[in-house]
């Protein structure tokens, strides 16, 4: 298994949209512009995206190819599957 704590680019995703997140519900508090609110949200969305990738690819690259190694990575692919369907809306 993978340690994701060590994980500097994920962390700074999360915490980059964490931080935007709050600016987001300050925005809304201000009742500004919905454009420049969904803008927000919209880079708040592609930070999660980047950090969820980063997430599987490790995945992948520790538990599934170590699954995959010692002749038991179906169900480990068929994880992935599954999460490739959610990414993509299935």
């Amino acid at each position: 298994m993978t340690s994701h704590k060590n994980d500097a680019d994920v962390v700074l995703s999360l915490k980059t949209a964490r931080g935007q997140i709050d600016g987001i519900l300050k925005m809304i508090d201000e009742e500004r512009y919905c454009i420049d609110i969904s803008k927000q949200i919209l880079a708040v969305q592609s930070l999660l995206k980047k950090a969820n990738l980063k997430i599987l690819r490790n995945h992948m690259n520790s538990c599934v190819l170590s699954a995959v190694k010692e002749g038991g990575g179906e169900e480990k692919i068929d994880e992935i599957i599954l999460m490739l369907e959610k990414y993509i809306g299935r």
